[in-house]
């Protein structure tokens, strides 16, 4: 995806999972990949200060926007979701939105509330990619408070990230993915270290490609 005519369909990619797997990390880092291959990237997230990169905060077309380069901005909810996501495609008309929903939102319910875009003809789904930090498999799977809503989440996923692979041994790393492909066996399962690039082109290849029907 190199550019795309302002009447084409923005494409909404949610980047989900527990507290603390990497979510900002990554999704900072696939912004600024795509931004370097000509893609317009708009984060999307509840405050815009969540997002430590530097970059001049302003009040345009009815969003708190922060320019952080490149053709990538952060943009602040502006109230509804719905609201938030039309203001973008009269304003900046992204190519791609990328959504951080909090660490205990659940993909299904994002997708629903932006159907009637996509129906529209405004909007495309791209992949919800869901982050598991296999460094906290056990504590995920294991309490029942998690459990529930990581459970939850997975199984909304398209693609399974399993996130700081690099700080993991490579056995406790297999247990991981055998537990998350019980949960979800049709979701695509990346090994992903941001810090070392595992696994970044794979999913930047995915949120440029991958359509999902609604």
């Amino acid at each position: 995806m190199t550019g795309r005519k302002g009447t084409d369909p923005m494409r909404l990619v949610q980047v989900a999972g527990w507290l603390g797997s990497g979510k900002t990390t990554l999704i900072i880092a696939l912004a600024k990949g795509l931004s370097r291959k000509g893609v317009k990237v708009a984060i999307l997230v509840n405050e815009i200060g969540a997002i430590p990169v530097d970059g001049r905060v302003i009040q345009d077309y009815g969003l708190t926007v922060k320019d952080i380069g490149g053709g990538c901005i952060c943009c602040q909810m502006a109230g509804s979701m719905m609201k938030t996501l039309k203001l973008l495609k009269e304003g900046p008309d992204p190519d791609i939105v990328i959504l951080e929903p909090t660490g205990i939102a659940v993909p299904h319910a994002v997708k629903e509330m932006v159907l009637s875009m996509a129906t529209s003809g405004d909007m495309t789904l791209g992949p919800t990619i869901v982050l598991f930090d296999t460094t906290r498999a056990a504590k995920l799977l294991g309490y029942e408070t998690l459990q529930r809503v990581v459970t939850t989440q997975l199984q909304d996923a398209d693609i399974i990230a399993l996130s700081k692979s690099d700080a993991i041994a490579d056995d406790a790393f297999a247990e991981a993915g055998d537990a998350v492909r019980v949960i979800n066996p049709r979701a695509q399962i990346v090994r992903l270290s941001v810090t070392n690039g595992y696994g970044m082109e794979a999913l930047s290849q995915a949120v440029e490609d991958m359509t999902v029907p609604v």
